[in-house]
């Protein structure tokens, strides 16, 4: 009842526009049928009409421009996009507004619209590439799996997002060079953002030879974690286990919890402190190495 009521409502409101257009339409000229010689008439009529359906085509898209901001403001979509949809809406608008003056003045506008279709075809098709590109930028701007600051492994590439342009997406990388790669490449790959939460772990791989006693490694590997600075106790303590066993070596993984901004430098230090440790408690960490022995007839 309510969706009849409106549409009732929206028809109501059309007819009374094309009415009192057309109204004015015919007081104008009345006017101008007193004033102008009548070979002149028939030029000046398609004039008024063109020019009433101008201002009324013209304050239709300006309504309908402001719509389409307010319904993006409101969704906070990102201002790349917002751009990008501005721009587009805009020039769909008035597109449509010059065609409707054109039919009012009696042009015939068939040709016009079969020539802007053959060429939206043709730079569609010379333009794949860009276009993907496109279309990946508005898909990461609407889902946003990550935003500018955020550090992420995207597209083959691992660094600090900059900017989120509509073709491709600017970072710096941990050797500080910059990179831009292609939104579709990113949009059709695995993005891994690790920026999202506040916390992030470090996993280390570590061998230790099969003289060594896994109670001592195990001491060791703990004593280095204490050592290391801004390791943290939560969401999970500490972790350090025997994971595998090798040829010649067992391996331990090492598990332990930091903020997002520490991340590298407990790696590192966590790395370097591992060798320091094993070294004190007399653990061999094995490498590749070949025995040769001489035997003597």
């Amino acid at each position: 009842m309510i969706f009849l009521t409106g549409t009732n409502v929206t028809d109501n409101v059309a007819e009374g526009v094309v009415e009192a257009t057309q109204t004015t339409t015919e007081v104008v000229q009345e006017v101008t049928h007193r004033i102008v010689p009548t070979f002149l008439q028939g030029y000046v009529d398609k004039a008024i009409s063109a020019a009433i359906v101008a201002i009324i085509t013209f304050i239709i898209a300006k309504l309908v421009l402001g719509a389409i901001n307010h319904m993006m403001e409101r969704m906070n979509v990102e201002m790349t996009l917002k751009k990008f949809v501005r721009n587009v809406s805009r020039f769909v608008v008035y597109f449509l507004m010059i065609l409707i003056i054109a039919g009012a003045l009696g042009i015939n506008t068939s040709s016009v619209v079969a020539l802007a279709s053959v060429l939206s075809a043709a730079f569609a098709l010379a333009a794949q590439g860009a276009l993907g590109n496109l279309f990946g930028g508005i898909l990461l701007l609407i889902t946003k799996p990550f935003l500018v600051g955020d550090y992420v492994i995207a597209g083959g590439v691992e660094g600090t997002v900059l900017e989120i342009g509509l073709l491709s997406t600017r970072m710096n990388t941990l050797d500080n060079k910059r990179v831009s790669v292609p939104n579709g490449t990113i949009a059709s790959a695995t993005i891994t953002n690790c920026s999202t939460e506040g916390k992030r772990r470090v996993d280390i791989n570590v061998t230790a030879s099969y003289d060594s006693p896994v109670p001592q490694v195990k001491k060791a590997i703990f004593q280095a974690i204490d050592a290391t600075p801004d390791v943290l106790s939560e969401p999970v303590a500490p972790f350090a286990r025997v994971s595998g066993y090798g040829e010649s070596s067992i391996q331990y993984t090492i598990r332990v919890w930091c903020e997002n901004a520490k991340y590298w430098d407990v790696y590192f230090d966590l790395m370097e402190n591992l060798k320091v440790y094993f070294d004190k408690n007399g653990v061999e960490m094995t490498y590749n190495h070949l025995n040769v022995h001489m035997m003597k007839d």
